[in-house]
């Protein structure tokens, strides 16, 4: 399979432009606006990007995956060793936004400038006399610090962090604090522990025998059929594993046929079950595959019956295979609802987390709350609709950044 991505000023454009190089059996995968580049983008306005996939014959195909595998590997390694240097200091990491946390702190001490000089007459008044020129800096320092912490805290909550683990952080960082602490050691220190508070999941592992059986759950509307083809798609092309997909969402029709779709691009098996005994008929016809792939039908957390059909799908697979369950969210939904859907979802079983549309959303606090709040790990997160490439594993210190006020890259 050949994927390839193509612009042009509309789609129909484009899609010819496909058609000219690949052939008339091109599969489109996803249309898109993109912006001109150029020296003259300016002036040519938005225009149409579309990803297609094109099965080949067995030989070229394998060729494919070979340059597409070794491709992705030389990325890995320059993510590694970006990853190592940066590693080597938090202070390196952190040298923008400690930059843009002390302009903004300069500010406030530049508008407070005035209300700090009436209340130290006011203060001189009271006493009778002047402070003492030690005790007046200890008191601007402790000032600056808390300065300091109510912005970390501003930024938390502009963020949609609910409060009370806002505080809990603050809390954490106020009872660790030592007089003298430099700004980017205060901010190291926030930084590090919000990436502990996070963790990090290993994501989806293989099974000791037999295949690992992964099944996501999860409401309508989050994306999970999309993420399970670009799952599929890492785990099929990068490291060849024996994939297989399966669905038991019967009730939309068109959730099937794009799985289904899925599955003949990539080229593995792909079947639709209707009931607890197919699933565990399908798990043992496709027992010597490294992968099955389930995705279940999406419904209202207040769905009493389709919560006990997911149930009744989990319990039929405990003496079949290992099974791995992903519980997919959006980011873009609110916070009381997200708790609500995992309260839902905790009542039937165990699972980890998968965050998507994080390119919809200008606020990642709910992962930060749902984290704390459910204890699951974040494995995997998506950021737009192209398979496969919209994917990668949770990373937290790119989501801490943004929490503390960094820009998304």
């Amino acid at each position: 399979m050949i994927i390839k991505k193509y612009i042009g000023k509309t789609e129909t454009e484009a899609i010819e432009t496909a058609k000219k190089e690949l052939g008339n059996s091109i599969v489109i995968m996803n249309v898109k606006e993109v912006k001109s580049k150029g020296l003259f983008s300016v002036f040519r306005g938005k225009c149409v990007e579309i990803t297609v996939a094109l099965e080949e014959e067995q030989e070229k195909y394998s060729t494919f995956r070979k340059e597409t595998a070794t491709v992705r590997t030389k990325e890995n390694n320059v993510k590694e060793n970006v990853g190592t240097e940066e590693s080597k200091s938090i202070e390196e990491k952190l040298e923008n936004l400690q930059n843009l946390l002390v302009t903004r702190l300069k500010a406030e001490e530049d508008n407070d400038e005035k209300q700090g000089a009436v209340l130290h007459n006011e203060k001189e008044m009271i006493t009778g006399r002047e402070q003492d020129e030690d005790d007046t800096a200890m008191d601007e320092k402790e000032n600056e610090y808390l300065r300091f912490i109510k912005l970390l805290y501003n930024m938390m909550v502009d963020n949609e962090v609910d409060e009370r683990y806002a505080n809990q952080i603050i809390e954490g960082l106020d009872r660790s604090y030592k007089p003298g602490q430099t700004y980017d050691q205060l901010l190291a220190n926030v930084y590090q522990r919000l990436v502990l508070k996070f963790g990090k999941t290993m994501g989806i592992a293989p099974a000791t025998e037999g295949p690992k059986v992964v099944l996501f759950i999860g409401p309508t509307g989050v994306g999970k059929t999309t993420t399970i083809a670009k799952l599929a798609s890492m785990f099929s092309l990068e490291q060849k594993k024996k994939v297989v997909l399966l669905t038991t969402d019967t009730y939309r029709i068109a959730a099937a046929e794009q799985l289904r779709t899925y599955a003949n691009i990539l080229q593995v098996p792909f079947r639709v079950i209707y009931t607890e005994e197919e699933l565990a008929t399908a798990v043992k016809d496709f027992y010597q595959s490294d992968y099955i792939f389930v995705d279940t039908t999406g419904h209202s957390h207040q769905n009493e019956e389709q919560n006990n059909n997911i149930e009744k799908l989990i319990n039929c697979l405990k003496e079949l295979a290992e099974v791995q369950k992903f519980l997919v969210l959006s980011t873009t939904t609110k916070y009381k609802d997200i708790i609500k859907i995992v309260d839902s979802y905790s009542a039937i079983t165990d699972y980890e987390l998968i965050f998507t549309k994080l390119d919809e959303t200008y606020t990642l606090g709910n992962m930060l709350n749902v984290k704390l709040y459910t204890g699951k790990g974040i494995a995997y997160v998506t950021c737009g609709q192209n398979v496969p490439d919209d994917i990668e594993s949770f990373d937290p210190q790119t989501i801490v950044k943004q929490l503390l006020g960094g820009k998304r890259q």
